[in-house]
């Protein structure tokens, strides 16, 4: 239940200032007499009259209560929505080789790019989404889900140290990463089917070549937008030494070529993104052109609720008369 004009309901604070003076009247006009005394009266019992001195002030102080409830306008509202969302379907194929430690983003490239996605993803709550990981070779982190808690957990434990500790080989496999995104989405129904591809490098691993897994997007009909990230020139890149950590320039090599080409072979777009703010803006860019459609239909309907508190209002004040002008009644 709402109240239209809930600043009426402030009224029943009026009960009680007529509370406190009505307890301090009735003190001050007790009657009293004085007799030598009282033992002839004490076998006798009270008149049921005395048990309905003070009803008609309840009455009146619920009165107050119900006016100020009926002045407030209690209503009802039966309201449903009719929801179509266009459901998307995406995988994220993140590179995680271990040049992806270079430190021209910050904290590093590998680090940015986790939390520019996770923002992605936080704001696309109706979307399945799934994500690909790959250096040399290539494998799914996570696959498609709307539960996305858990994909951000598992985002999260991405890592160049795989890469690093020899877990998986190391390289680049673009050509690989895409064609496992691919496997994950060619099966869906889903009216809108995207890859977002981050990479930091070119391809030198893997059987399968970028372009023809490219011609595979465009073959199930789904779009592939790439991202080559990192600064143009070079990059500090972390080695340890003798002495700790230390830091080495390294050439920034992004086929951009062969980014560009996969792009337009299956309707996507390139991105380079050379700092943080310009790889939130990529993502920002992505997330304007694969917006869900969300269509809502409401309707509601409200509907007064006052009559049975007026009923009740109207009662108290009958009973209030009636029981000061019969019963209750006082002659001065």
């Amino acid at each position: 239940m709402t109240f239209a004009n809930s600043a009426y309901l402030l009224l029943m604070l009026l009960v009680i200032p007529c509370v406190f003076w009505y307890v301090l009247r009735t003190n001050k006009r007790r009657a009293s007499l004085s007799v030598p005394t009282v033992s002839m009266y004490s076998g006798m019992s009270k008149s049921w009259k005395y048990y309905l001195i003070h009803v008609p002030f309840i009455l009146e102080m619920a009165s107050i209560v119900l006016l100020s409830l009926i002045l407030a306008r209690p209503q009802t509202t039966d309201r449903w929505q009719d929801t179509e969302v266009e459901g998307i379907d995406i995988m994220l194929c993140v590179d995680v080789s271990t040049s992806m430690l270079a430190e021209d983003l910050k904290p590093n490239r590998i680090e940015a790019a986790k939390q520019v996605a996770s923002e992605f993803i936080n704001g696309r709550p109706n979307d399945n989404i799934g994500l690909t990981i790959f250096a040399g070779e290539a494998f799914t982190q996570c696959p498609m889900t709307v539960d996305h808690t858990v994909l951000l957990n598992m985002f999260r434990n991405v890592s160049s140290d795989i890469a690093a500790n020899g877990i998986i080989e190391d390289g680049t496999a673009i050509g690989m990463g895409l064609s496992n995104a691919i496997s994950r989405l060619k099966d869906s129904q889903a009216k809108s089917k995207v890859i977002i591809l981050l990479t930091d490098g070119s391809n030198n691993r893997g059987e399968v070549s970028p372009l023809t897994a490219a011609e595979m997007a465009k073959s199930f009909g789904i779009r592939v937008y790439t991202i080559g990230v990192g600064t143009n020139g070079t990059a500090p890149y972390p080695v340890q030494g003798a002495y700790g950590k230390q830091y080495i320039n390294v050439a920034v090599e992004i086929d951009e070529n062969v980014l560009r080409q996969i792009a337009q072979t299956a309707n996507g777009q390139y991105y380079r993104a050379t700092s943080n703010s310009k790889l939130k803006e990529v993502y920002e860019e992505i997330d304007k052109l694969e917006r869900t459609k969300l269509q809502v239909k409401e309707f509601s309907k409200n509907q007064e609720e006052y009559q049975p508190l007026a009923l009740a209002l109207l009662l108290c004040l009958l009973i209030t008369i009636l029981l000061k002008q019969t019963v209750l009644r006082t002659i001065p």
